[in-house]
């Protein structure tokens, strides 16, 4: 295993050991009343219009399996299966498809090292918000996922926008209120370590063990997707934040979120 990988996996499941009595607690009601419960609406309007009735769906980087458990059930799906590094959140997410009886399975996996048994299994691949940056290889990991990919299979990917990556959050040393659209790291590579721990999962300060993560360009995420056969069909960008760390920028004119749409060649 890559040693950043490693020692994502210790942060990751240190994090998840100390969340917030609150995370996760809503998940099982919320997918029991809601409709397609956990994606923003743009997300929620783009997975109504594929073929999810029967599918068999992958996500890559499910954290606690909210959103795939949210799709299988809501888009009738015949399974689902989902990978996150995290142990203990894997065992949180089977444990939610088993109180929801949905057919939903959760492994924990470095998605690196996925073997052969999921090749050509997924009519449908999910990539949601804050997974692409958790690899310093695009194209190895697009690789994988294509490989789990049936030919002809789509596969839809809602992230923050890669210009995001050049501005300053609150709390860093070079962020200026007056001047929140002020770049001041490079668009095209850019790693970061951090011991901040996961402030949305904790809903608290301590100092994790490290965690680190790698900026991508554009260019980066659609060649790492041409290059393992799969073509994309479509990009929507948008300018309100689904990170929760530029939301003060919504609707200011600056790209802070996307949607690409892909298809694997038959």
């Amino acid at each position: 295993m890559d040693k950043y990988i490693e020692g994502n996996k210790a942060a990751w499941e240190e994090a998840f050991e100390n969340r917030d009595a609150s995370w996760g607690a809503d998940i099982a009601e919320r997918i029991r009343t809601e409709d397609y419960p956990f994606f923003n609406e743009e997300t929620k309007s783009a997975l109504k219009k594929l073929p999810t009735e029967g599918a068999v769906i992958g996500q890559f980087c499910c954290n606690n399996g909210r959103e795939l458990l949210s799709l299988v059930k809501c888009g009738r799906a015949k399974k689902g299966v989902g990978f996150d590094i995290a142990e203990n959140q894997v065992a949180f997410a089977n444990e939610k498809a088993k109180e929801l009886d949905l057919p939903c399975a959760f492994e924990a996996v470095n998605i690196y090292d996925l073997d052969d048994r999921y090749r050509e299994q997924f009519d449908l691949v999910i990539i949601t918000i804050g997974a692409l940056c958790w690899f310093a290889d695009l194209d190895r990991f697009f690789a994988v996922v294509a490989k789990c990919m049936k030919a002809g299979a789509v596969i839809l990917i809602n992230e923050q926008h890669p210009c995001t990556n050049m501005l300053a959050t609150e709390g860093e040393k070079l962020f200026d209120p007056e001047h929140r659209t002020a770049c001041h790291y490079s668009y095209f590579e850019h790693e970061w370590t951090g011991n901040e721990g996961m402030y949305y999962m904790t809903q608290k300060r301590y100092r994790s063990k490290t965690f680190t993560d790698f900026t991508h360009p554009m260019s980066e995420i659609i060649s790492g997707m041409c290059g393992n056969g799969i073509v994309v069909t479509g990009l929507e960008e948008y300018d309100h934040d689904i990170s929760g760390g530029f939301s003060t920028l919504d609707h200011s004119g600056f790209p802070l979120s996307m949607i690409i749409h892909g298809r694997k060649v038959e």
